[in-house]
């Protein structure tokens, strides 16, 4: 009896130190500003306009604006970029990463994801004349095949997980890569599928192979320290924008903004 009883005062202990932490949304309303990370060079998810004066659009930049207001708090966007998303994220630089953010188990081991807004994966992107050759992932493996990729993300780890035979080039970003295999500096990239979509309308020199059947599946999320009553109030707000329609609404908006913007 006294060792149940032992027992039951542990777990309440326990239980009422969990409860009384401070939670990340108590942290933002009391701060009364929610900082979003976000990298500014994919389309449609965060991108800049020509004269890139650090003014961000898209879907997630528009989402976050309607999360902010969820919370009665103000948004302010912080750029990161997809080599120091992760270390950002943990040193408290933003509160929320908003970016067309993969959902990984790499980066769950260390974060923790909102429910995903859709599924995604990766698919190849080249040059018309070239685009048949690039069709599977053994034909991009080869050595006279330049693939080309930026740092940090889920694109470079995929390229060097799978492409370990091809020539492989690191890009300094996301944004010049395919203008480089326009002018033929390169041969291909395998990126979100959704990216090949937007970035051959954007380029009509180039064209997305196979996006509606790609190379794997993932999903993308918002990303945030571990908190599960964070997570249970962003995994709501997410659930209902999907069912009014507002998340699928604002993506269609957006390709349709980015390729204009960017042509």
């Amino acid at each position: 009896m006294k060792i149940f009883i032992r027992a039951v005062i542990l777990f309440l202990f326990t239980f009422c130190s969990v409860s009384a932490e401070q939670s990340l949304i108590d942290d933002i309303k009391d701060a009364g500003v929610i900082r979003i990370g976000t990298t500014g060079d994919y389309g449609p998810f965060s991108y800049v306009n020509k004269q890139n004066d650090g003014v961000f659009y898209g879907l997630d930049i528009d989402l976050a604006n309607d999360l902010a207001k969820s919370m009665n708090v103000r948004v302010e966007f912080v750029k990161t970029t997809w080599s120091t998303l992760m270390d950002d994220l943990l040193t408290g630089k933003f509160d929320v990463g908003m970016s067309g953010i993969s959902i990984n188990a790499a980066r769950e081991e260390m974060a923790m994801f909102s429910i995903p807004l859709m599924t995604d994966g990766k698919a190849a992107i080249a040059r018309d004349e070239q685009a048949d050759q690039f069709k599977t992932i053994s034909a991009i493996n080869q050595p006279h095949v330049r693939v080309i990729f930026n740092p940090g993300g889920t694109n470079e780890q995929f390229a060097r997980q799978n492409f370990p035979n091809a020539t492989l080039i690191l890009n300094e970003d996301n944004i010049t890569i395919f203008q480089k295999i326009v002018d033929g500096d390169a041969d291909v990239m395998v990126t979100d599928a959704i990216e090949t979509i937007v970035q051959q309308e954007v380029h009509p020199e180039l064209v997305a192979v196979n996006p509606d059947t790609p190379f794997n599946q993932t999903k993308k999320g918002y990303m945030f320290k571990k908190d599960l009553v964070f997570k249970s109030y962003i995994d709501k707000w997410i659930k209902s924008r999907l069912e009014n329609g507002a998340v699928q609404l604002l993506q269609g908006q957006h390709i349709e903004n980015y390729v204009r913007l960017k042509k």
